[in-house]
């Protein structure tokens, strides 16, 4: 009985080990895995805005590459952004993109109206 015991507490050993060893494999690669984290925020959607200018920001975490309008965006270290846009007379389509190192893109389009 002692070796079939020993054998079941070894059994057990590996299983716990294996277990350790996928769970924070898993967890270090949490964020790869969930793609990206994209959000925006100083701007909505058929929105009317009296000034010409607009303060966009928010976090693009696991992305390689944000653009707005078709320009780099850069990123402090933790995924945040800001940019000033001027909104032209009338009808405006804003367009945000958020892309990772395989090429998903994550994108955000808004149609906003400056009206003096």
């Amino acid at each position: 009985m002692t070796n079939k015991f020993k054998r079941i507490i070894k059994i057990i050993v590996i299983i716990i080990f294996a277990g350790t060893i996928i769970g924070f494999g898993l967890w270090k690669t949490k964020d790869l895995i969930g793609g990206i984290n994209f959000t925006v925020e100083g701007i909505r959607d058929g929105t009317t805005y009296a000034t010409d200018t607009l303060e966009i920001i928010g976090i693009a975490k696991n992305a390689k590459l944000v653009t707005l309008n078709g320009g780099k965006i850069f990123l402090d270290k933790d995924g945040n952004f800001n940019e000033t846009i001027t909104l032209l007379s009338g009808y405006n389509i804003i367009t945000a993109e958020a892309t990772d190192k395989f090429g998903i893109v994550s994108k955000k389009i808004y149609k906003v109206i400056f009206k003096k």
